[in-house]
């Protein structure tokens, strides 16, 4: 099976090294996980560069299924095949599973209290900050080649999702296949 190395000139994972990066994704990834696994994919562990993350993501998007799950799939395989997307998932929910049902367990004892209700409520406004910053640092490749189709894309598909407030699903079904065509007519 062809493995492919990193092009950014790191070493390439081992099984081990894919279960304990996606292990911290996962354990780190409060309110959101893909803002971690992009600090430790590209600017910790130098696995892919900037534009190889924004590629992995769009494809892990496009296809159903949780987007981190995806990710830890196609990054696994990418570097050593099933046994590498088995170890990268099983890294990523390890840990989060075991917390979730202990947390949900306490949660449901207290459920009610103000204190915990603001607690939550806090940290979902923070997952929202933590996915706008991952789009600000998703789109600066896209802003630093100046790059007006990508731009425009993005644009439409914000307008799209946040302003028509059309599906995700019939987004995607209409601008993919257009991106796709447009990216290909201009080369």
């Amino acid at each position: 099976m062809n493995h492919r190395a990193p092009t950014t000139g790191a070493p390439t994972p081992d099984i081990a090294a894919l279960a304990r990066a996606f292990f911290t994704v996962g354990i780190c990834g409060f309110g959101g996980v893909m803002p971690w696994a992009r600090r430790i994919m590209v600017e910790s562990r130098h696995w892919l560069s900037d534009d190889e993350f924004v590629d992995a993501l769009a494809m892990c998007q496009f296809v159903p299924g949780p987007n981190i799950v995806n990710f830890a799939v196609a990054l696994g395989s990418r570097f050593q095949g099933v046994p590498g997307a088995l170890a990268a998932v099983v890294g990523l929910i390890a840990a989060p599973m075991v917390l979730v049902v202990c947390i949900s367990i306490a949660i449901e004892q207290v459920s009610e209290h103000p204190v915990v209700v603001g607690a939550l409520h806090g940290m979902a406004t923070v997952a929202a900050a933590l996915v706008v910053g991952m789009a600000v640092k998703v789109a600066t490749p896209m802003l630093r080649r100046r790059d007006g189709l990508a731009i425009g894309m993005a644009c439409a598909a914000f307008i799209a999702v946040a302003v028509a407030h059309l599906s995700l699903v019939a987004t995607l079904v209409v601008l993919a296949p257009i991106a796709v065509a447009l990216h290909g007519w201009r080369r």
